[in-house]
Formats: C-alpha cells, sequence, structure tokens
C-alpha cells in the first residue's frame, strides 16, 4: 500500500481545488444574506478563483519546473489552506473575493504539478493505474462539489465550505512529505514573468468589463474602453511570448488548425456547459425555496450523464474521428441548453431543466475524453506539456468569461421581465443577489411576476450558453483534421491520453 501513497497524496489536493470550483455556488444565497452583498460581488467569488486558476497555470508549471514540483505543489496546499480559512473568516466581500484569488493562486500551484509528480512516482503499468484513478477522484469531484457544498451550508453554515479544506491540507501535506518524491527539470530557464504579468492582466480586465458590461451597457464607453485595454494587455503577451528565449506558452502551436481547434472547443465548452448553474442555484433557492441540498441534486444528472457517456466513449468511440467526438459533444451541450430555454416557463419546477441537463451532460461526456488526446496529437512530443497546460488553462479562462457574459445577461433579463410590474429600478438587483426569498416571505403574492422575472433571465443565460455550444462544434468541424486522435490515443512515451485530460470543475 505505501506504493500508493504519492497518488493519495495527489489525488487529495486535486480533488479539493477542483471541489473549490462548484462548491461555493449552493452557498451564495446564504453569502449575500450574511454579507448584504450584491450581485457582482456574487460573481466575482465564482469567477475569481477560476480567473486565477487560468492566469497562472502555466506560470505555476515553469516556476515548478525551475524549484521542483513536490515544492510548488507543497507551497499550493499551504496557501490554500491559508486562504480558505481567511475566506471562512471573512466578514465583507471585498475579503472573501480577494481570499478567493490567493485560493485560486495556491490551486494553480497544485493544478499545475500534479501529472507531473504522477509520473515520476509511477512508471509502466502502475502509471497507467494511477492516472486512470486520478482521472477518477477528478471526475467525483465533479459530481461532488454542488452536493458537499449544500450539506456543509444546509447543516453547519456557508463558511465551512471553506473550512472543510483545512484538514483534507493537513493531510495532503502529511502524505507529499512522507511519500512524495521531489523533480524538477534540470534544464530550467528563467521564469517568464512579463508573459505571466501581461496574461493575468488581460484576462482580468476582459472579466471585469464583461461583468460591468450589465450595468455599463455593452457599447457603453467604460465597457469598450476596458475591452480595449483588455485587448492590448493581450496583444503585449503575444510580443512578450515571440521574443522571449523562454516563452511560458510556445505561440508556434496555433500554427496547426487543429491545435487552434481544441483551444477554441476546451474554451467554449466550459463556458457553456458550465457558467449557468451558478444563476440556476439562486433561482432554485431564492425562489423555489429549495435546500442547499437539493439546489446541489437537481445538477447531479448532468454530472451522472457526463460519467457514464464517457465512460462508455472510451469503449465505444476509440478510434473515431475527433470532429465526431468533440464537435458531437458540442452540439450536445448547446442543444442541451437551448432545451433548457424551451422547457423553463414561469410556474416550472426543477424537472423542467432536466432533460436539458442530462444531454448536456451527454455532450460533456463524449468531448471531454477527445480533447487532450487531439491536442497533443496536434503538436510535437516536446510540446505535450506545454498543450496540456495551454487546454486546461483554456477552460478555466471559458468558465471565468462565462461566469462574467451570463451574468451581464442574466441580470439584464431579469430587469427586462420585471417590465410592467411596477417594480423600482433596484429590484432586479436585489431579486439577483439572492433577495428574492425575503421578498416572497414578505409579499407572497409577488411569486408570479418575480417567477417570470427569473425565468426570463434564465432563458437568456441558456440561449448564450446554447450559441456558444454551437460555435464549438463549428469551429471543430472548420478546424479540426479528420486524422484528429480520439480518447484513449497513446502518446508520445507511451503515456495515455488521460494523463494530460483533466475533467471540467462541475
Amino acid at each position: 500500500m505505501r506504493k500508493w501513497l504519492p497518488l493519495t497524496a495527489v489525488c487529495l489536493g486535486a480533488f479539493m481545488l477542483l471541489v473549490d470550483v462548484t462548491i461555493v455556488t449552493v452557498a451564495l444565497p446564504d453569502m449575500a444574506a450574511d454579507m448584504h452583498t450584491g450581485f457582482s460581488a456574487l460573481q466575482w467569488v465564482m469567477d475569481v478563483y477560476a480567473l486565477a486558476l487560468a492566469a497562472l497555470l502555466l506560470g505555476a508549471g515553469s516556476l515548478a519546473d525551475r524549484i521542483g514540483r513536490r515544492r510548488v505543489y507543497l507551497g499550493g496546499l499551504v496557501l490554500f489552506a491559508a486562504a480558505s480559512l481567511a475566506c471562512g473568516l471573512a466578514t465583507g466581500p471585498a475579503v472573501l473575493i480577494t481570499f478567493r484569488a490567493v485560493q485560486g493562486l495556491g490551486g494553480a500551484a497544485m493544478f499545475a504539478t500534479t501529472m507531473a509528480l504522477l509520473s515520476a512516482a509511477y512508471q509502466g503499468r502502475d502509471r497507467g493505474v494511477a492516472f486512470g484513478v486520478w482521472g477518477a477522484v477528478n471526475g467525483a469531484a465533479a459530481a461532488a462539489g454542488p452536493i458537499i457544498g449544500g450539506l456543509l451550508t444546509e447543516h453547519f453554515g456557508w463558511r465551512w465550505i471553506f473550512y472543510i479544506n483545512l484538514p483534507v491540507c493537513a493531510l495532503a501535506v502529511y502524505v507529499t512529505l512522507k511519500a512524495v518524491a521531489d523533480s524538477r527539470d534540470p534544464h530550467a530557464k528563467g521564469l517568464d514573468l512579463p508573459g505571466m504579468t501581461a496574461f493575468t492582466a488581460g484576462a482580468g480586465v476582459v472579466t471585469y468589463a464583461l461583468i460591468r458590461a450589465g450595468e455599463n451597457g455593452w457599447t457603453s464607453a467604460a465597457t469598450l474602453g476596458l475591452l480595449g485595454l483588455g485587448a492590448a494587455a493581450f496583444a503585449v503577451f503575444v510580443l512578450v511570448e515571440l521574443r522571449t528565449a523562454r516563452p511560458m506558452l510556445d505561440l508556434s502551436l496555433f500554427r496547426s488548425r487543429t491545435f487552434v481547434g481544441v483551444m477554441a472547443a476546451a474554451l467554449l465548452l466550459s463556458g457553456a456547459a458550465f457558467s449557468y448553474l451558478m444563476y440556476v442555484s439562486l433561482w432554485l433557492q431564492s425562489v423555489e425555496g429549495m435546500s442547499p441540498v437539493g439546489a446541489g441534486m437537481v445538477v447531479v444528472p448532468l454530472s451522472l450523464a457526463s460519467f457514464l457517456v464517457s465512460a462508455l466513449a472510451g469503449r465505444l468511440l476509440h478510434g473515431a474521428p475527433a470532429r465526431l467526438t468533440i464537435g458531437g459533444g458540442l452540439a450536445l451541450i448547446g442543444a442541451g441548453a437551448l432545451l433548457q430555454a424551451w422547457m423553463l416557463d414561469a410556474g416550472d419546477g426543477w424537472p423542467a431543466l432536466v432533460p436539458g441537463l442530462v444531454m448536456t451532460g451527454a455532450g460533456v461526456g463524449a468531448a471531454i475524453p477527445s480533447l487532450a488526446a487531439t491536442a497533443m496529437g496536434a503538436v510535437a512530443p516536446a510540446r505535450a506539456g506545454m498543450a496540456g497546460g495551454a487546454l486546461n488553462t483554456a477552460r478555466q479562462l471559458g468558465m471565468a468569461f462565462g461566469i462574467a457574459v451570463l451574468g451581464s445577461l442574466f441580470h439584464a433579463g431579469l430587469a427586462d421581465g420585471l417590465a410592467g410590474s411596477g417594480q423600482a429600478r433596484g429590484t432586479a438587483e436585489a431579486l439577483a443577489s439572492g433577495g428574492a426569498g425575503r421578498l416572497l416571505a414578505a409579499a407572497p403574492a409577488a411569486k408570479a411576476w418575480v417567477e417570470a422575472a427569473f425565468v426570463n433571465g434564465l432563458r437568456e443565460t441558456f440561449v448564450a450558453s446554447g450559441v456558444m455550444g454551437l460555435l464549438g462544434a463549428l469551429a471543430v468541424v472548420l478546424l479540426i483534421r479528420s486524422a484528429g486522435r480520439s480518447a484513449g490515443a497513446p502518446q508520445a512515451g507511451g503515456r495515455p491520453a488521460e494523463a494530460v485530460a483533466v475533467p471540467d470543475p462541475v
């Protein structure tokens, strides 16, 4: 059993950091009530964690190569634990958002080193077993996040979704110190700090612009100016990567149309499949009166369908063209979101969402196993690690951008749904911030127009998610060559494709 201790250490950290992507979802109404915070702050609580993961993942991997993967992994665990404690103790939204970002920094340090630590710890058959278990644990984290969050929030309070990380981190640190050997790249050079700074600035400014667009207007000078500033930061990032001797992202990878298609698919998949769940949770708890546990259970059909289809896809679709598995999966994701928009009406409860959630989960299960294998097949073996990091970055960035865009659309849809109800301008903000429950408790007769407003807002998010999914499918058809490899294709050196795949955080 001792030989599996490194796997245990890595799986503890991976499970924890992926659970924390969505564990917050079901706790948002309680957070809003406790902190008296607004809608944009709730978006940032969700968004800043995914944004930090996306922005810092490649840089954390470069640092680990230089100073040691175990050292960076341990540092990430300790930082994650400290930030979790600070989040639990936060008395206001600004402190909570700040330390959610620090959590993301710790998560990026762990995320960037898990695969390298497993590769160094195991060889041959044991390596295949280790990566298989690691993938299964990540899949379990995807399904467990909303349920664990619901149980903790309902029985102990929302702060315990952060406190629970402390014993897990302590155990992971102990097992890592006891059983995990260090490794590093003997040829690693200096960090690409200018590139890291420019990429982080671009991602942060664009996310801020998208979150504020709902209030400022999509064509306002403030929104366009912020988007322009973000685009300029990304342009600086491109110039830096082209000029530096050791870029954190080799832009020559994008000479491959297939690689570009995979990156576009990864970005749009996360935004289309998962970003609207935050707003669904607000509706279920504040309007439908469901408990946090109940709200978490509603999304289980998505996770269950994803798990089952992913398991079947590896056997039934092995060798199928990547255009079919990835493009077809994205088309299912888009259709699932549009089905939810079509079926949901005022007065309907959560069952109206289930068929669309199942369809979306099936699409995720079909697309995910092929993404990493196709990305790896599109680049030279020496760039496999960088390509895997870019893929994971795109998926987290898609989540961050998706939450921001859909949040603006949800807020605007709420406001439009209130037109004619005679409500004050601030009512949409109050509803979006989880205040519907308090309003309905004081005025039960308001149920009809509150439900109508929420349904209108949710439809906006579902339609946008559907469009993202279908655009992703179109990008795959146009860019990915039919020779792209499907799930399970072996990589150079005998490493399975699943070794670089990280399930999406739901």
